[in-house]
């Protein structure tokens, strides 16, 4: 799915067409007063007040059928170019482009007008209105001006524009296939995960959720003992002390949940890398035992404002399958290529592409010297190198503290989600005094690396349910089997032997001998999306036979039960995607 915000010729497009539906909306609601319409990844959207009126879903018709209208005027979008004081007049009965126009320097004021509607803009924007004929409004909502909660509640449209209405038709399908796939409608569905008004979001983890996230969990701690990572539990609420000397409580403090203690205050944790710290401080070091790997999956608390959240994309509690590794500068590079591999290794078995950013030095506020950060710089270009993964680069994007990769993956749809991270820190290492004994006896300051893959396990797995719809591969399914026998009673001794067998084999399985018809049994299983449904009748009991039927598919297959149990084993033990 293309991201309309990095595509250059769409950004103009779609731009232009936030244009045009706010003209529709004035000539439907003379009162309308606008804010901003910015384009984003998914499209365009367009703030605005309506007095009185609240846009329901029925509006949303009318408003496009006076789009096309303009489009099909095909008046000319002109840019210009107006002083301060001209801006002020022109807009001078709407206190929202006032508000704007505060802020603006003179002489350096433009707007861009179609036809009888003007508005304030930096552009730039298509020749014609014409151009923007393939649109299509996708949702409404509220939003607060400014996103603020004690501002105003304004009305926000969404919509999306394409050059020809066969990319705008494909774009849709590709929209509905997602809405399909809604990791909150399908999580629901197959008991995965709930979320209560007791706990706003804070997900809460069902029993089938409970399997997925273990065995997730287990896969990560396979992974990095055999990478060489050691493993270490931090306490979730330390003390404001600790905030202050990481710096959190200056930076991060409004999205901190606090408390008293003894007279002390204590913030519960935001993220994982004080407790990291203190974890290397609890010991001397040589440089004989360093790269130090420590990895933790550590819950964190995030204060979100109540609008953002969203399922287990956006939650106030996450688990980030943090690792914090210390090195000396020469081992920067090895060590990243070494990350790099990990990574490879666990995105590749849930058939997930990614791509890497690398971003560099800020132009001003950073730590440490340029020397410093050129070397850094090309010590994270040149692990990717050696690891053979191209990268593009993303200027000036780097943290205060140091350059890092960003790590985006693809899922089935063509989304693109930002997850693992590799950040290069020389700023925290200093604030918690971190020393190792380096080779001459001299005591030096480590260079700390930040990594994570999943990113949050919530949110990974959140992904993992929309890229799969739902049909996880086997090794990954809560609901790995199900046995229907054809005949409740004449089949049901075989059907359990089936069963024993399975679970002998250390599967998951269900046995389905409820008094219902046997298409009923198999659509629901299906309906449940559970990897293999297995029917077995008067030919599979007389022959130790199984028929097996993969969620997703029509035909069935008779297999031996021997032959099906070996498959079934090494379709796990290699954790294979599921067949096409």
């Amino acid at each position: 799915m293309i991201d309309i915000k990095e595509n250059a010729e769409l950004n103009v497009l779609n731009h232009s067409c936030a244009h045009m539906m706010a003209q529709a909306v004035k000539r439907l609601y003379p009162q309308a007063k606008f804010w901003v319409g910015p384009v984003v990844s998914e499209g365009f959207y367009y703030d605005m007040d309506l007095g009185d009126e609240v846009i329901k879903d029925e509006d949303l018709p009318k408003i496009e059928k006076e789009m096309k209208k303009i489009a099909k005027d095909g008046k000319r979008i002109v840019r210009k170019e107006i002083t301060k004081a001209e801006a002020l007049e022109m807009f001078k009965d709407d206190p929202y482009k006032i508000d704007l126009i505060q802020d603006l320097e003179d002489g350096t004021i433009t707007c861009y007008q179609q036809g009888e509607f003007i508005d304030l803009c930096r552009g730039p924007h298509v020749e014609t209105v014409k151009q923007c004929k393939n649109f299509k409004l996708l949702k409404h909502s509220g939003a607060y001006w400014k996103g603020d909660a004690n501002n105003k509640v304004l009305q926000r449209i969404y919509g999306v524009c394409f050059p020809t209405a066969e990319e705008l038709e494909e774009h849709l399908a590709l929209l509905e296939e997602a809405k399909k796939r809604d990791h909150k409608k399908i999580g629901k569905e197959m008991g995965l995960f709930t979320v209560s008004e007791y706990a706003p979001g804070m997900p809460i983890f069902l029993p089938n959720g409970m399997i997925l996230r273990n065995i997730l969990e287990q896969f990560w701690y396979e992974e990095h003992t055999k990478a060489g990572y050691q493993f270490i539990k931090t306490p979730i609420m330390m003390s404001k002390e600790l905030w202050e000397t990481s710096g959190h409580w200056e930076h991060y403090k409004e999205n901190m949940y606090t408390t008293m203690v003894d007279d002390r205050e204590f913030a519960i944790k935001p993220m994982n890398c004080p407790g990291a710290l203190l974890v290397y401080n609890s010991t001397l070091h040589s440089y004989k035992e360093l790269p130090y790997r420590i990895g933790e999956l550590g819950q964190v608390h995030r204060h979100e404002a109540s609008g953002a959240l969203n399922g287990l994309f956006r939650v106030r509690t996450f688990t980030q399958d943090d690792a914090h590794l210390f090195v000396t500068p020469d081992q920067i590079e090895s060590e990243v290529k070494n990350v790099l591999g990990l990574i490879d290794r666990i995105y590749s078995v849930f058939g997930l592409p990614y791509d890497i950013e690398l971003s560099t030095r800020p132009e001003s506020g950073y730590i440490g010297s340029e020397e410093i950060w050129q070397k850094s710089e090309e010590a994270l270009a040149n692990a990717c190198i050696h690891a053979g993964k191209e990268y593009k680069v993303n200027p000036g994007d780097g943290a205060f503290y140091g350059p890092k990769l960003d790590i985006h993956i693809k899922d089935s749809l063509g989304r693109v989600w930002q997850c693992g991270t590799i950040q290069l820190d020389m700023n925290l290492p200093e604030r918690f005094g971190c020393t190792y004994v380096d080779k001459d006896g001299s005591k030096k300051t480590p260079v700390m690396l930040h990594r994570v893959i999943y990113g949050s396990i919530e949110r990974f797995i959140g992904i993992l349910i929309e890229h799969f719809a739902g049909h996880f591969p086997l090794w990954l399914a809560p609901r790995q089997f199900v046995v229907i026998p054809v005949h409740q009673e004449k089949h049901l001794e075989y059907a359990q032997k089936v069963v024993k067998a399975l679970q002998d084999a250390g599967m998951r399985v269900e046995l389905d001998d409820r008094n219902e018809k046997l298409g009923y049994r198999v659509r629901e299983a299906q309906m449940s999306k559970i990897p293999y449904q297995i029917v077995v009748g008067d030919g599979e009991a007389e022959n130790e036979t199984v028929t097996i039927r993969q969620s997703g598919k029509k035909e069935s297959k008779t297999m031996a039960l021997n032959e099906a149990l070996e498959k079934f084993v090494k379709e796990v033990e290699e954790k294979c995607l599921l067949e096409k």
